[in-house]
């Protein structure tokens, strides 16, 4: 019986998490299956594999998460988002997550897909992400359910007291941990912890950990997200760009103070945006103070 999050928190203080994303390709595919054996090594606490934009990989989501349970026995998390999908769809896909056991879902409104020309949002669709976790919550008590925290603040939300209060909705609504977006100054996070206890939220947030191993897709991706990129990251990856030995290393090394830092100020675990490679995140695992 794959455990629900909500009983692993039950019993550790502390937890380590590895999320993954599912290839497009089947080499690919066959690779992340190793990899997740690999992971399985390192003991975590789970897995977790993300949805694309407008649940473009939804199958392939779920027969990863399938098999990361039933071949390797690892509780897995399921993206599911909301957006591109009507009410029906919503819940005959949360119908066949029953069917296959996948009781863990970190529940996401979901972004739209990049480069499709006339996308359209589903007629008969949520709105907001704390109506898809009550449409799941509506399922007794067989889900473990997550929301997503912004430590800088959503990309659309006006201020971050606004952030804060809707978080408190998704918790309200069913809601049991939080693991955050991505970021690199660590008192982003400490302050959103503190602000969001304000607004009475008390589940535990969980830190996104990106290792920094190439700088330009850094760029790339947190003006995708919205994340900042502190000067100090600038000042010590820009001097290293197209040196992957270095900015490897460096990485590593940033990587291993942040988490430490996070950790012996009161963060309930790591949750790792492995990016689908076993390094630098197991070298980064064994380097910090579990």
């Amino acid at each position: 019986m794959i455990r629900k999050i909500t009983d692993i928190l039950k019993e550790k203080d502390r937890t380590y998490s590895f999320e993954f994303f599912p290839p497009k390709t089947l080499k690919g595919r066959e690779k992340l299956s190793q990899v997740a054996s690999t992971f399985k090594d390192l003991e975590p606490d789970w897995f977790s594999v993300t949805y694309g934009a407008g649940g473009s990989t939804r199958e392939a989501t779920m027969d990863i998460v399938n098999d990361f349970q039933k071949r390797l026995g690892v509780p897995t998390i399921h993206h599911f988002t909301c957006v591109g999908h009507s009410k029906a769809e919503l819940e005959a896909i949360i119908k066949k997550m029953k069917e296959k056991n996948i009781c863990n879902v970190l529940a996401l409104l979901g972004d739209t897909p990049q480069g499709v020309e006339n996308w359209k949002p589903a007629a008969d669709g949520l709105e907001y992400c704390f109506q898809l976790i009550e449409l799941i919550r509506a399922h007794d008590s067989f889900f473990s359910i997550g929301v997503a925290g912004f430590p800088e603040g959503h990309i659309n939300c006006p201020d971050k007291e606004t952030d804060s209060k809707y978080l408190k909705i998704k918790i309200d609504a069913g809601g049991e941990f939080v693991i955050t977006q991505l970021f690199f100054d660590n008192k982003d996070y400490f302050e959103y912890v503190a602000r969001v206890r304000k607004t009475g939220v008390k589940v535990r947030i969980f830190p996104g950990i990106l290792p920094i191993i190439n700088y330009q897709k850094l760029l790339t991706f947190c003006t995708t997200c919205g994340a900042n990129i502190p000067q100090r990251v600038h000042d010590i990856f820009k001097p290293l760009d197209g040196n992957e030995e270095a900015t490897y290393n460096a990485g590593v090394k940033f990587a291993v103070e942040q988490c430490n830092e996070l950790l012996e100020g009161g963060a309930p675990g790591l949750h790792f945006f492995t990016l689908n490679k076993l390094d630098p995140t197991r070298e980064i695992l064994s380097k910090i103070k579990r």
